[in-house]
């Protein structure tokens, strides 16, 4: 079982965006993957609600009367949603049970100093430093031909972060999500700028 984790410590990053999707793409593979909000909001788990039963199916947490939430049987993907702030003993417990964590950043300055310390935190944890997880970064709502991307790279550069992708500022994002739904989900022909930014993203995880 792999499991990858989507975390950034400030709100409206992006987070619940790119967790969807990339469950999403598990999904259409055919894979048994869950969606797993650890977030108070439940925001994921309440958009798996909405989710068409037609659409290839996406998993949520086994919960049991005085028993830990955890996955279900036979589930090879689990995709992590995570909460605004997540740090200290929370985070280290959390990396002990990832493969993969994604952090989504737009490339705002106000969203870089607010990451800032995440990424270096994150970098310091010991599972971490083990390569028992790896780290990359999403562009979102940014165009890489912009002086915005060519900052943030700058700024990545030093951490040795990888940009994976940059996923552009579209409602094909925000009203798949008002229907259950991916940009996977959609036709491809409506889809095909978005399909192809998510190239990288999926390579790396992979199942390209």
């Amino acid at each position: 079982m792999q499991t990858f984790m989507i975390a950034n410590p400030k709100g409206g990053a992006g987070k619940s965006t790119l967790a969807t999707n990339l469950a999403g793409w598990f999904a259409q593979q055919s894979l048994r993957v869950m969606l797993g909000d650890i977030d108070r909001q439940q925001s994921s788990r309440e958009w798996l609600k909405i989710r068409p039963p037609s659409l290839p199916h996406i998993d949520t947490w086994e919960i049991e009367a005085d028993r830990p939430a955890r996955p279900p049987k036979e589930v090879s993907r689990v995709v992590l949603d995570t909460p605004a702030g997540l740090h200290g003993k929370k985070l280290a417990q959390v990396l002990k049970r990832v493969n993969r964590v994604i952090v989504p950043l737009q490339p705002s300055i106000f969203d870089i100093l607010a990451t800032q310390h995440f990424l270096d935190v994150l970098l310091d944890e010991k599972e971490i430093r083990q390569h028992h997880a790896f780290v990359a970064v999403v562009g979102m709502r940014v165009d890489a031909r912009t002086r915005a991307a060519a900052e943030l790279e700058r700024f990545l550069a030093g951490r040795g972060l990888p940009v994976l992708a940059y996923l552009r500022d579209t409602q094909n994002y925000i009203q798949a999500a008002a229907h259950g739904m991916t940009i996977f989900d959609l036709p491809p022909s409506r889809t095909a700028k978005d399909l192809e930014q998510w190239q990288s993203i999926i390579e790396w995880t992979g199942t390209g």
